[in-house]
């Protein structure tokens, strides 16, 4: 399996910004100990214990849901067209009109003509057209 998938964000930056995220956490719960130590508050195995487990916990589900949506393939915007299939609702000779996702949109074929009623991937976006080949 690839480290980092297409669109996606790698698993090392997906974890740094994680990890940084919880910085802050890490600092407050150190000057919450720091303070009870600076007070003389004496702190059992039990409530340690418990604390550690709290946190391995949270990593567990932050590891079992936020990673896993940090490296997603992005489905919006121009990185979430590449890859959708469509069909040629008018020839294209390089331009014409295609339908994805039932919205049209000009298209210009990389491969040549293309006849109506072809099936087509978007392989990338320039302004308001689409690239296409067929599938």
């Amino acid at each position: 399996m690839s480290s980092q998938k297409e669109g996606g964000t790698s698993l090392l930056r997906a974890w740094l910004i994680v990890l940084v995220s919880l910085l802050d956490d890490a600092l407050v719960l150190a000057l919450v100990f720091l303070g009870l130590w600076y007070f003389h508050v004496e702190i059992t195995w039990t409530i340690i214990l418990v604390i550690a487990l709290a946190i391995i916990g949270f990593f567990f589900i932050v590891h079992k849901a936020v990673i896993p949506s940090l490296r997603r393939r992005r489905v919006t915007g121009r990185e979430g067209m590449i890859g959708l299939t469509g069909w040629v609702t008018q020839s294209l000779e390089p331009m014409g009109m295609v339908m994805i996702g039932g919205e049209y949109w000009q298209a210009r074929s990389t491969e040549g003509k293309i006849e109506m009623g072809e099936e087509v991937e978007v392989v990338g976006i320039n302004g308001l057209v689409v690239e296409v080949r067929k599938k």
